[in-house]
C-alpha cells in the first residue's frame, strides 16, 4: 500500500505540470484576446471622441511600433507604404532615377548621384536644388517624401526643376526613370602593387556574386593579397553571409548556425561551393557600424584563422530576424533566433538598449565574457561583437570639423568650386593649394557655424559644480579668467587643425567630380586602417605569428 502511494504521489506532479502547461498556454491566448478586445474599443473612443481628428493609419503604426521597440531594435513592421523600402533593403534594387536627395527647411539638395543611372545619364548634378517635379511646387507641399515622388514604375518620364549654383535661371532636367542597382561593391581595385582592396558595403541579393567578381578580376592583374573592407556595413541577409565566407573557406566547412524558440528552425550552415581561394593572405578592416551578416563574414574568417582582423570592435548583432507577411500587404521582421560563429561563440551583445553614444557595446567585463578557441586555439570571446587581431583607433574629428560638416559647409563649397573649375587632377592625385585653403577660410568668413571644444564643456562642468558646490564665488574671478584665457578662436582654429579640415574639404570636393569612387580612391593615403593592412602584409612572419596559437 504505501509503495502504490508513493507511485501516485511522484505522478501527481507530472500530472499537474501537463495540467500548469495547458493552462498557461490556454490563459495566454486569452489574455492576448481580452487585450486586443481592450485595444479595439480604446481605439474606437478615441475615433468617436478626441478633440481633434486623428490618423487611424499613423496612430496604429507609433502603437505597433512602440510594442516591437520594447522587444529588440530589430523586430519591425512595414506598413503598406514602406514595402518598397523593405524590397530595396533585401535586394538593393528600386525604380527611380538614383539620386540621394536632402530635405531641410523645405530645401531639397541633390546629395549624391549614382554611377550610370538615370540622374547621371541627364545630367544631374550634386547640390542642385530641386524646386519642382514634374511641375508640382515643392514649396507647397507639407509632409511629404521627395524620394516617393522620384521612385516611379520603370520608363516612367519625370521632369525636374533645379536651381543650381551660378545659373541665374532654373533649368528643367528630363529623365525616365529606370531600375536603380545600389551596389554592394561601391569600390574595388589595386592600392598597391600586389594588394587588391574590396570594398563591401551591404549584404543584398548580388553581393556575393559581386565579391567574387571583384576577387577575381583582381586576380587577374596580380593580386596577391587581399583587404576586404567591411566597416560600415550594416548587414543584409545570412545566405550572402555563407556565401561570402565560401570564397575563402573551404566546401563542407560550418559558416554559421542558428538557434530559437522554434527547434524546427535551428540550423547549420555549411560551405557548399569549393572556395575561390584557401591561401591568399586575407585582412578584414572593421568598426563599431560593422555589424550582422558583416559580423558573421568577419567571425568565420578569425574563427578559421584564415586572415588578420584590423580596425575596432564590431556592433554586437548576433540575432537572425525572419520576415513574416502580414494581412493587407504588411510584412514584419521579427527576431527568431540568434546565431553561432564556428568557434561556438555568440556575439550577441550583451546589452544591445544601453550603448556608447557612437554605437558600440563599450567595455565589458571579463566576467560576462565566455572564452572559446579558433582553430589553431587562438582565445576569442563572447558578449559583444568580435574584437580585432590588430586594435586601432576610431577616427574622430575636431569640434571645428564636425561643426563645419553638421552645418554642410563643405558641401557648399564644394558646390562653388565644382562651377568655378570645371575639371582637376584625377582622385588619386587630386589636393588643395594653400591658397585654395585661403579661400575657404575668406568664404566662411560670414557663414553660420558654432562648437564646444572638450576642454570649454569641461570648464562648464566645472563651474556647474561649483555653483552646486556653493563655492562657486571663491573661483569665479579665476573661472571667468580662464574661461577668457580657453575660449576657441574660429580663426585660430582653422589654422590649428589646417591638416585635417583641408583633407575633409578635399574629399568633399572630389566627390562632386568623381562620386563615390573618386572619394574612396582619394581617402586610401590617409586610412589608418588600410595603411596597417599595407604594412602588414609587407611583414609575413608578423602576419602568420599572428594567427598561431599564442
Amino acid at each position: 500500500m504505501k509503495k502504490y502511494l508513493r507511485s501516485f504521489w511522484l505522478a501527481i506532479p507530472v500530472v499537474a505540470g501537463l495540467t500548469f502547461v495547458s493552462f498557461r498556454q490556454d490563459d495566454r491566448l486569452f489574455e492576448i484576446a481580452r487585450n486586443l478586445d481592450i485595444y479595439a474599443t480604446l481605439f474606437k473612443e478615441l475615433n468617436a471622441y478626441y478633440v481633434d481628428e486623428i490618423n487611424p493609419n499613423q496612430l496604429i503604426k507609433t502603437s505597433i511600433d512602440d510594442m516591437l521597440r520594447s522587444l529588440d531594435p530589430y523586430t519591425v513592421y512595414y506598413a503598406e507604404d514602406d514595402i518598397e523600402d523593405y524590397m530595396t533593403m533585401t535586394t538593393g534594387k528600386y525604380n527611380g532615377i538614383g539620386a540621394i536627395v536632402s530635405s531641410i527647411d523645405k530645401k531639397h539638395t541633390v546629395m549624391m548621384v549614382y554611377e550610370d543611372t538615370p540622374a547621371q545619364k541627364a545630367g544631374l548634378q550634386l547640390g542642385d536644388e530641386i524646386i519642382k517635379i514634374n511641375g508640382i511646387d515643392l514649396s507647397t507641399r507639407e509632409d511629404f517624401d521627395t524620394g516617393k515622388l522620384l521612385k516611379g514604375q520603370t520608363q516612367t518620364g519625370v521632369t525636374l526643376t533645379v536651381k543650381r549654383y551660378g545659373t541665374p535661371k532654373p533649368l528643367e532636367i528630363s529623365l525616365n526613370r529606370d531600375i536603380v542597382k545600389v551596389t554592394n561593391v561601391p569600390y574595388y581595385g589595386m592600392i598597391s602593387e600586389d594588394v587588391g582592396y574590396i570594398d563591401l558595403k551591404d549584404f543584398t541579393a548580388t553581393a556575393s556574386r559581386e565579391v567574387r567578381n571583384a576577387f577575381q578580376e583582381l586576380k587577374g592583374k596580380g593580386m596577391k593579397h587581399v583587404v576586404l573592407d567591411l566597416r560600415d556595413n550594416p548587414g543584409g541577409l545570412l545566405n550572402m553571409a555563407i556565401e561570402i565566407s565560401n570564397i575563402f573557406i573551404p566546401k563542407g566547412q560550418e559558416i554559421v548556425s542558428t538557434k530559437g524558440k522554434v527547434s524546427e528552425w535551428n540550423k547549420t550552415y555549411t560551405a557548399y561551393n569549393p572556395a575561390l581561394d584557401t591561401e591568399i593572405p586575407v585582412v578584414v578592416l572593421t568598426n563599431n557600424r560593422s555589424a550582422s551578416a558583416a559580423e558573421i563574414v568577419s567571425g568565420v574568417i578569425q574563427d578559421y584563422d584564415r586572415g588578420v582582423l584590423i580596425g575596432q570592435r564590431t556592433y554586437g548583432k548576433g540575432l537572425v530576424q525572419t520576415t513574416r507577411d502580414l494581412s493587407f500587404n504588411t510584412k514584419m521582421k521579427i527576431t527568431t533566433a540568434k546565431y553561432y560563429i564556428p568557434s561556438g561563440r555568440c556575439i550577441q551583445a550583451i546589452d544591445y538598449s544601453h550603448r556608447n553614444d557612437d554605437g558600440s557595446v563599450g567595455k565589458i567585463a571579463d566576467s560576462l565574457m565566455t572564452e572559446f578557441k579558433t582553430t589553431n586555439g587562438r582565445s576569442v570571446f563572447d558578449g559583444g561583437g568580435i574584437l580585432p587581431d590588430i586594435l586601432t583607433e576610431k577616427e574622430t574629428y575636431s569640434p571645428l570639423a564636425t561643426s563645419l560638416g553638421r552645418n554642410r559647409l563643405f558641401f557648399d563649397y564644394a558646390v562653388k568650386y565644382h562651377f568655378e573649375h570645371p575639371t582637376i587632377k584625377p582622385a588619386k592625385e587630386f589636393h588643395l593649394s594653400d591658397a585654395d585653403y585661403t579661400a575657404f577660410v575668406k568664404w566662411l568668413g560670414d557663414k553660420e557655424y558654432d562648437y564646444t571644444t572638450q576642454v570649454e564643456r569641461d570648464m562648464n562642468d566645472l563651474e556647474a559644480s561649483a555653483k552646486k558646490e556653493k563655492s562657486f564665488e571663491v573661483i569665479e574671478d579665476q573661472l571667468k579668467a580662464l574661461k577668457s584665457k580657453l575660449s576657441h578662436s574660429k580663426d585660430n582654429d582653422l589654422q590649428i587643425f589646417k591638416p585635417e579640415i583641408k583633407k575633409v574639404l578635399e574629399e568633399e570636393v572630389i566627390k562632386h567630380y568623381y562620386l563615390e569612387k573618386g572619394m574612396r580612391e582619394a581617402s586610401f593615403n590617409e586610412d589608418p586602417e588600410v595603411k596597417a593592412a599595407l604594412a602588414l602584409f609587407k611583414d609575413p612572419a608578423r602576419y602568420n605569428q599572428l594567427l598561431k596559437k599564442k
